[in-house]
């Protein structure tokens, strides 16, 4: 490779460096919790594979303090504290993801067609969201998941039938202030049916804001199940969901190693989340970065 072939290489990396740089993908933020989400991606793929002993099954003595062989100590059943933890991942981090998918998917579509259409169809839409917005989140997530019965898969149904408002009203405000634009215009002028004007030259341009909220919600989510399985709503017991082990660390309060392995890795995750979300903000926020 010549010199000038050399040089002619080096500009286009570093320029394209700076384009990176200055989109804000390189933010601290992002990388932190892109990070710290990784190996928890990780634990959830591998906890099979990585975790010391059998999560459910009695490795140790009853309520031993960490040690070399327990790295976060037992619990009274004498079962490994952080093997249950790495295999609670697997139990609270899929609920929240199929938690945020289905609210994602139900909201967005009925705020789609509540901004679109307007009328009868928009009044209707929200006010149910309003009427179910008007309770606090995790009271009426108490009440569903109770009339459902315990369970993991009732508390992701209370919990989608609580979420679902925020995107629906979301996405109606993004619909309502895209459709009126110049290509939506041409759209209707070229002979697109509705339905095809909405999908096609609306809601891809809303998916932003929907996404960087749906990233700072995740965190919430996982909170909130473990605050379902906390109450017995949630995970039924010997399942090593995050919440249900903090229950049991709070019926053992002078061994504090049970409940605080889960609760640092809800905390983990929730700062990931919010800090993820924020820096994709940043990223997608043009106006800020200029």
């Amino acid at each position: 490779m010549t010199a000038i072939a050399e040089t002619a290489l080096f500009r286009a990396v570093g320029a394209r460096t700076r384009r990176i740089r200055h989109s804000g993908w390189l933010n601290p933020q992002i990388l932190v919790a892109g990070a710290v989400l990784a190996a928890w991606l990780f634990v959830v793929v591998a906890a099979p594979w990585i975790a010391p002993f059998d999560p459910l099954a009695e490795t140790g003595a009853r309520l031993s303090a960490p040690s070399a062989q327990h790295l976060l100590g037992t619990d009274s059943l004498g079962r490994d504290v952080f093997s249950r933890t790495l295999y609670g991942a697997r139990e609270s981090l899929p609920i929240a993801v199929a938690a945020i998918g289905a609210s994602l998917i139900i909201g967005c579509l009925l705020g789609a067609i509540a901004g679109f259409f307007g009328g009868v169809v928009d009044a209707t839409i929200m006010r149910v969201a309003d009427i179910t917005m008007a309770f606090p989140a995790i009271l009426l997530a108490m009440a569903v998941a109770a009339a459902l019965g315990p369970g993991l898969t009732n508390a992701l149904l209370a919990i989608v039938a609580v979420w679902w408002p925020i995107y629906a009203r979301l996405t109606r405000g993004q619909v309502m202030s895209i459709k009126e634009r110049e290509h939506v215009e041409a759209s209707k002028a070229i002979g697109s049916s509705r339905w095809r004007t909405l999908f096609r030259h609306i809601l891809p341009h809303s998916v932003t804001p929907i996404m960087v909220n749906a990233t700072m919600d995740l965190g919430q989510i996982v909170l909130l199940v473990a605050s379902l399985s906390f109450l017995g709503l949630g995970a039924l017991p010997p399942s090593p969901e995050w919440g249900a082990m903090i229950t049991e660390g709070a019926k053992n309060f002078y061994q504090p190693w049970i409940a605080a392995a889960p609760g640092i890795a809800m905390v983990s995750v929730t700062l990931a989340m919010n800090f993820l979300g924020d820096g994709l903000r940043d990223v997608f926020d043009v106006r800020a970065r200029r």
